[in-house]
């Protein structure tokens, strides 16, 4: 395999790679400092429920619409009832949303939590206007990836066959590596959701 050939076979399992995150991960939409409770106080500071409609599906708009209105009316009553009334739009907002992606709701996430790397990443690619950085770090991840389970498996094939505990070395690296092989194949083939399904129980070959 030629060098050009090898760096875009990589960038293109990056792109992919994704998929291949946990959900909780992924689930950045529920955190305080997420974009979807953003763009909930934007909409309150403006009054225009419409910032915050994008986020969920059509048939969700009514019940949003009138939690929002809701919520400016019991903000009228001081700021103890205001920090009340924007919690509860916000719980109302976000799980909503999470539920018209297919995603369970497991409560707000406080500001600040650790993401990783990738999830950072992919804003500041969508702020910036460019997915250079970004590419570069699913990239080396993949290969990273790729190589740790290929060199595993090449360190351990040649064995004694008599020797049963080398033997099952091997077979568990050998079975690790496909699946991780498996898993970035399956994940190209699958459309892209708004949040990642559960991960099936995987089958040992």
């Amino acid at each position: 395999m030629n060098k050009s050939f090898f760096l875009v076979w990589v960038v293109f399992l990056a792109a992919i790679v994704a998929f291949l995150v946990p959900e909780a991960a992924l689930a950045h939409c529920d955190g305080l400092d997420g974009p979807v409770v953003k763009a909930a106080r934007h909409a309150l500071e403006t009054g225009n429920v419409r910032f915050v409609l994008i986020w969920v599906q059509k048939q969700d708009e009514a019940v949003i619409q009138d939690a929002f209105l809701k919520t400016l009316a019991v903000r009228k009553l001081g700021s103890d009832a205001r920090d009340l009334a924007d919690m509860y739009f916000f719980e109302t907002l976000v799980r909503i949303h999470r539920a018209g992606e297919g995603a369970p709701y497991t409560g707000l996430k406080p500001a600040g939590r650790e993401l990783g790397p990738a999830i950072p990443a992919a804003d500041e690619a969508i702020v910036n206007g460019t997915a250079d950085s970004l590419s570069k770090l699913l990239s080396d991840s993949v290969r990273e990836g790729l190589l740790k389970h290929f060199n595993e498996v090449m360190e351990r094939r040649k064995y004694d066959p008599v020797d049963v505990d080398k033997g099952r070395e091997f077979v568990k690296a050998y079975v690790e590596f496909v699946h991780y092989v498996e898993r970035l194949y399956e994940a190209a083939r699958t459309p892209a959701h708004g949040h990642a399904p559960e991960p099936e129980e995987t089958h040992i070959h």
